[in-house]
Formats: C-alpha cells, structure tokens, sequence
C-alpha cells in the first residue's frame, strides 16, 4: 500500500461525490445551513464553492476518514474548542488548523483569549454549546459571540476539508470562505507541528 497522501477535493469527489451545499441543507447541521445561506448574501462566491459530501459516520473522526482514503492532512481541518475565563467571564474561542497540526492553545490561544488557563471544552460542552455533533464540529454556524481563530495556512488553502455539523458528511471549502465567516480571524503560527 502506497504512503502517498491525496486531495481530499479529487478523492472524495471520485470516490463519493460532492454536491453544491447550498442545496443539500439536510446534510448538514441546522446552523452550518443557516450560516451557508447567510455567506451567500455578503460573499456568494465563497458560498458557492461550498461543496459537501455523505459519509460513514465511523469514518467521521478526522484521522480515521485521512487514513481511510490516505487523504493529505495538510489539506484537512480540524476545529477544536476552547475556553478560559478571566475576571470570571467565560471566553470560547473555536480554533482551526490542519489536520497534521495541533493547535497552540498553551500559548498562542491563551495570549489571544487574555486568559491565565486555557482548556478544551468538554465533550458534552461542545456539543450542547455548538449545536452540532462531536465528530463533526466546524468552524461554520458557530456561535458569533465565540472567538473564530483560523490557522492562517489553513486560510491560504485553496480548498480545506471540515466538518458539516454532522458525523454523516463533509464540508469541502475554500480556506478564504472561512476567513469570511462573520468573527473569524487569520492568526499566523496558530497551529503547530507536533513534535
């Protein structure tokens, strides 16, 4: 068996299939939809790139579905959640960077939240909060009052594939259209090579 690490666009695409998001609401979660249809007011053309593909849900962990189809990880993405509090306030921040990176949350996130500790939501947290299914978190229909980081090479990809608030399904993005969302910033180093 070969090593070689392929596009998620090409395989995915021959292999399954992608169809036009915008049109296929019901595989995605209710606010992945929602804020997919509000991207195709202010930035259609991003929407419009927006493409998803049905999945087994078994394969919906990112590593699993990468090793599954020997997908590039440079290419996948992962959005993770995090929160800190300062002077008792509760700051979320939704993190985005390649799948073969892991997300400087000690301090990168940290400093960015002004918080002394920052962790990972818990599980249930995630889930309850983001309104979409563990294994399928992404950084779009997230709440606006969190904090959007998105690695800046995740950014400057020309197509990323993330999560569509569901297990059953792929969002396959350009990473411009996540650099569009509502509160997202572009923070350079944010993900980091594990070592």
């Amino acid at each position: 068996m070969s090593n070689e690490r392929r596009d998620p666009a090409l395989v995915l695409g021959e292999e399954i299939g992608w169809l036009r998001a915008l049109d296929h609401p019901e595989l995605l979660a209710s606010p992945v939809a929602e804020a997919l249809q509000a991207l195709e007011h202010t930035h259609p053309d991003l929407a419009d790139q927006a493409r998803v593909c049905a999945i087994d849900p078994s394969l919906s962990d990112t590593d699993a579905l990468n090793e599954h189809f020997r997908l590039d990880p440079d290419a996948t993405g992962n959005c993770v959640l995090v929160a800190g509090k300062r002077a008792g306030e509760r700051r979320v921040a939704a993190c985005v960077v390649r799948a073969s990176d892991f997300a400087d949350v000690n301090h990168v996130v940290k400093k960015l939240l002004d918080v002394h500790k920052a962790s990972f939501l818990p599980m249930e947290q995630a889930v309850e909060l983001s309104g979409m299914e563990y294994g399928g978190i992404t950084p779009v229909g997230l709440p606006t009052s969190w904090r959007l980081l998105v690695d800046a090479q995740v950014a400057a990809r020309q197509t990323v594939l993330i999560g569509s608030g569901v297990r059953a399904s792929k969002l396959l993005v350009p990473g411009a259209l996540l650099a569009a969302l509502e509160t997202a910033e572009v923070i350079q180093g944010l993900g980091i090579a594990p070592r």
